[in-house]
């Protein structure tokens, strides 16, 4: 029987085209928690104190980025 040779995963490899691009924000209060976004009926989970965004929800990224309970984690 051959063996298959392993090749490491890249970037590319891992990623599918078309996923949208993360924001990941910690949370200074809680490790678990429902968020809501205001003036939307949408929610964002908190869970392990990390909460994440896509790139595209300005509402979302807004909303966390003006209040001090979160911080955003570098990647």
């Amino acid at each position: 029987m051959a063996k298959t040779a392993a090749t490491p995963a890249t970037d590319e490899q891992v990623t599918p085209e078309g996923a949208p691009e993360l924001l990941r924000f910690r949370d200074k209060v809680y490790t678990s928690r429902l968020l809501i976004v205001p003036g939307t009926d949408r929610t964002l989970p908190v869970s392990k104190a990390v909460v994440e965004v896509p790139v595209s929800d300005l509402d979302a990224v807004k909303f966390l980025k003006a209040n001090e309970e979160f911080e955003a984690l570098k990647e």
